[in-house]
């Protein structure tokens, strides 16, 4: 996805599933707060449209949905940093997640010409469900233990690094890698300034 930070800067940001996209949309605490759109349904069509879904996704959104959709972000926020910091998972954020799950989840359709679309009727219910059993797959599966949080101090992006070797440590090498490369040389060079 594209994003742009409080700087003005624009980068590049894959979060490695559709779970953790939502995160992008604000959430819980001081930092993710700032970046809170969810406070208005167009916030989360907005999302929909940038999210990693295939495009042409039509959904309504209720006020209670809208309510239901930041709670589930919020425990999602809870779980993913739990499990980047190697903490215990809370079990309301985990029952948070699976009630969510219950539901019915958006239904894809494929056309003649082999394009994928959507069924129409789509709700936000069934787009919080498709994002919760996303969370459910990525939680139980190869890559939980890979839920990493930028190694900048400065940033606190949550993403799945699904590299080969595992070693992700940016939310963006355009963003966060390139700012730490930059700081490393400018040290490296000053130290050798400084030698005698």
């Amino acid at each position: 996805m594209a994003l742009k930070h409080l700087d003005g800067q624009s980068f590049r940001f894959d979060a490695g599933a559709l779970c953790l996209e939502l995160l992008l949309t604000g959430g819980p605490g001081p930092v993710a707060s700032r970046y809170e759109v969810l406070d208005a349904a167009e916030g989360l069509l907005d999302w929909v449209r940038r999210c990693r879904l295939a495009p042409g996704l039509d959904i309504t959104v209720t006020a209670a949905e809208l309510t239901r959709v930041r709670e589930v972000r919020d425990a999602l926020w809870r779980l993913a940093s739990a499990r980047a910091y190697g903490r215990a998972l809370a079990p309301e954020d985990v029952e948070t997640v699976n009630e969510a799950a219950a539901h019915p989840p958006l239904v894809g359709r494929f056309t003649v010409a082999g394009a994928r679309a959507w069924a129409p009727g789509a709700t936000a219910t069934a787009l919080l469900s498709t994002v919760a059993r996303d969370a459910i797959e990525l939680f139980t599966g190869a890559y939980a233990d890979r839920i990493r949080v930028c190694g900048s101090d400065h940033c606190a992006l949550l993403f799945v690094d699904t590299s080969r070797p595992g070693r992700r440590r940016w939310c963006s090498m355009e963003r966060c890698g390139n700012r730490h490369k930059v700081r490393a040389h400018r040290a490296r060079t000053h130290t050798e300034r400084e030698a005698p």
